[in-house]
């Protein structure tokens, strides 16, 4: 476990020095331009997603469901009358003979 998240730490550090580095050579106005656009641009495709998914829920459900009647399930046996009453059954030991 502890190599594990020493791993973790390792990934983090790794990517936070590529990040300073990268946004270190720009200028305070572009970096801000960066942002903005960056923001806008994941801001834009939250609400498209958002909106499409709410749009779309149920369009598709009525054609993929198909709801089937219960059949009923054959009986086992011949005498269908007789073969609910366990005491007419002669693998219970008794006859119908009585």
């Amino acid at each position: 476990m502890e190599r594990k998240r020493n791993y973790i730490e390792k990934v983090r550090d790794w990517a936070d020095d590529c990040l300073r580095r990268m946004c270190g050579r720009i200028t305070p106005g572009k970096r801000l331009a960066v942002i903005l656009v960056m923001f806008f641009f994941f801001g834009g495709l939250s609400i498209y997603i958002t909106v499409s998914s709410i749009y779309n829920i149920g369009k598709r459900d009525g054609r993929r469901l198909q709801i089937e009647h219960i059949k009923q399930l054959p009986l086992q046996g011949n005498d269908t009358i007789n073969s609910i009453n366990p005491l007419n059954r002669p693998e219970y030991g008794r006859s119908t003979e009585e």
